[in-house]
């Protein structure tokens, strides 16, 4: 239903005043507001993939917390956005708590983040000991590993050490992106004097190719089999040097274009994952920068190091990646990406990488780059900061966003944005971890904590 009734409430005005130009604090609401769930319990988004490839449901899981930062939900649901009927389709047993699902663009899969089942005191849920599962959704309730996981020497190549995170289908519905933490290593604080060449445990990226699956030893007993060969597809070190491209960090990533992207010579780069590196600048202060990573046609073909690395050395990428810095922002008044925690989003033919930094007034502005390299473009020009993660519109003409307690959007081209919501109170105010357009284009998805529980909304553009 309409929720006329709600949006009086949170903001004394209806939801059906007429639609007026501009996103100034005085403008008219563009977009009728519909409250999708309501069950007594938390409702969370991931930042993107929320939608069913025909945009009648949304996927989410159950964690307790508004942001969702303690990893306790037992359940993942769908919610169908026209009837709003709910339907299970995973439920964890055994103490293990799952969440953060996403959605296949191809098919009915979704991926999402398990944390062990019986949990022991060495091994609890946390970033080197949770993986991803897979569930299609006619068979709800059949769970498969996507990532196999090998702890004991020697590893097995296309198997993890550690933990995958945030699970992300391509566009081709073939690979997986997630981030990673290493079990193997999760305990060594730093390199040592006579281990100069060891690595310790930093956030990577990785990608899981659905084509291989991997069978592991059953030699220690959280290891298992998954049905994807899965690979490191970022470096990092651990003592970086200023002014240097070197990272500490990679995190936030997203796949470049449904179909990867045109290179400067005219040739297409299939897959790539753009994704935030902490550098030090030459003062040796740490900033965020955009990077990417082009990746090669066959993901199991060792480069210059063990896929599968050893005991005092993380995963080596496969032969032909290639990682590259985008942005260079040290000059800048506000240098590195800056804002609310956000993931690098790629417009759908691949052409522009969008990103948050902050303007010269120290306002958080959409940017874009593209993934050739380049000056970052500015894209809004708001006098609010961007408040959310953000989203492209199937057409590429558009992002979605959080911005002064209101759902906007913004014509990439232009810079217009459009204010589509009134602004609520602080308290109900859409959340910051998720804003989402629906495939077609329809709907734009989002969080209110209407207290005491997270409940899932959309905005149906006028």
């Amino acid at each position: 239903m309409v929720l006329g009734d709600t949006i009086r409430a949170i903001t004394g005005r209806a939801a059906s005043a007429p639609p007026v130009h501009g996103a100034g604090p005085k403008s008219e609401p563009r977009a009728v507001e519909r409250q999708i769930t309501s069950a007594p319990h938390g409702h969370v988004l991931t930042n993107i993939g929320v939608w069913s490839r025909d945009g009648k449901r949304i996927v989410y899981d159950v964690r307790s917390t508004p942001a969702g930062d303690v990893f306790d939900g037992t359940r993942i649901e769908e919610v169908d956005v026209e009837t709003g009927e709910v339907r299970l389709l995973y439920e964890s047993k055994n103490g293990a708590a799952c969440g953060v699902v996403t959605t296949s663009p191809v098919d009915e899969r979704c991926v999402f983040i398990h944390g062990p089942e019986r949990p022991t005191r060495d091994w609890q849920y946390g970033p080197a000991h949770r993986q991803g599962v897979m569930v299609e959704r006619g068979r709800p309730g059949v769970a498969v590993n996507l990532d196999a996981r090998d702890l004991a020497p020697p590893f097995t190549p296309g198997a993890l050490r550690g933990g995958s995170h945030v699970h992300t289908f391509s566009g081709d519905g073939r690979c997986v992106s997630f981030t990673y933490n290493d079990a193997i290593l999760e305990h060594v604080a730093a390199p040592t004097a006579h281990l100069a060449d060891a690595d310790i445990d930093q956030r990577n990226i990785g990608v899981s190719f659905l084509q291989h699956p991997v069978a592991v030893s059953r030699d220690h007993p959280r290891n298992h089999d998954g049905v994807a060969f899965s690979v490191l597809v970022t470096r990092t070190t651990a003592r970086p040097r200023p002014g240097s491209d070197e990272i500490a960090k990679a995190c936030e990533e997203g796949w470049v274009g449904a179909n990867g992207y045109l290179k400067p010579d005219g040739t297409r780069q299939a897959r790539a994952i753009a994704f935030r590196g902490d550098v030090l600048t030459d003062s040796g202060q740490s900033i965020t920068e955009a990077f990417i990573a082009d990746l090669p046609e066959d993901l199991t073909i060792p480069g210059d190091g063990p896929l599968q690395g050893t005991t005092s050395r993380r995963p080596l990428p496969p032969k032909g990646t290639v990682q590259r810095r985008l942005t260079r922002t040290q000059s800048r008044r506000f240098p590195g990406l800056q804002g609310v925690r956000h993931w690098m989003r790629s417009s759908p033919d691949g052409s522009r990488i969008a990103m948050l930094m902050k303007d010269d007034g120290g306002v958080v502005q959409i940017w874009t780059i593209s993934p050739n390299g380049g000056e970052p473009q500015q894209v809004t020009r708001n006098p609010w900061s961007i408040a959310s993660a953000f989203s492209w519109s199937p057409d590429g003409r558009w992002i979605a966003y959080v911005a002064d307690n209101s759902v906007f959007v913004t014509h990439v081209a232009t810079g217009r944005a459009t204010r589509l919501l009134p602004r609520s109170s602080d308290a109900v105010a859409p959340r910051p971890e998720a804003c989402v357009f629906s495939p077609d284009g329809r709907y734009i998805a989002y969080v209110r904590h209407v207290s005491p529980f997270n409940q899932i909304f959309v905005a149906v553009p006028a």
